[in-house]
């Protein structure tokens, strides 16, 4: 089992999340699962709940809402992960007060060598309008940003449309 770096990247409901979870799961578990989101309020809830049901035995989660770099220096060698996903993980960077282009650095820097059949989840967020708000924009701008330095690392690149996966690199 070779070691690569596959990002998956699309809009929101694009089948990202279940393209990602076959990848994997096309290994020999177990699998890790690292999940980066925080349910703040039901909605959030729900679709955590909905990603939680499609994953079955084999699956071994782990969540890092912050301290993603961190758990994947953890994961043992060999070992199949999803991380969904990186945008979620910026958000809470941001939320948070973080340096986002010094965490951004540092996570593309421990996603440059994966020990296994990596698979990183992240939303393409700049294919809309300008946001009307700089908050907004500065998220859109260091999700680009992210989302490009992981993509140059990256052994793969799918972009899912309309839960059909086109293969960017």
């Amino acid at each position: 089992m070779g070691s690569s770096l596959t990002l998956i990247i699309g809009g929101a409901r694009s089948g990202k999340s279940t393209y990602a979870e076959k990848l994997v799961a096309a290994h020999p578990a177990p699998w890790t699962y690292i999940a980066t989101a925080e349910a703040y309020d039901q909605e959030m809830r729900l679709r955590i709940a909905e990603h939680k049901v499609r994953r079955r035995e084999g699956w071994e989660t782990f969540e890092a809402p912050m301290e993603l770099a961190e758990a994947l220096e953890k994961i043992p060698p060999g070992r199949p992960v999803l991380v969904d996903c990186l945008t979620l993980w910026l958000t809470n960077q941001m939320l948070a007060g973080s340096d986002t282009e010094a965490e951004a650095r540092r996570l593309t820097k421990v996603l440059s060598g994966p020990r296994g059949p990596w698979v990183v989840v992240s939303n393409e967020v700049g294919l809309g309008i300008v946001p009307e708000n700089a908050l907004a924009r500065r998220f859109r701008d260091a999700a680009g940003r992210l989302n490009q330095g992981v993509a140059a690392v990256a052994d793969q690149v799918v972009m899912m449309v309309a839960g059909l996966p086109l293969k960017v690199k």
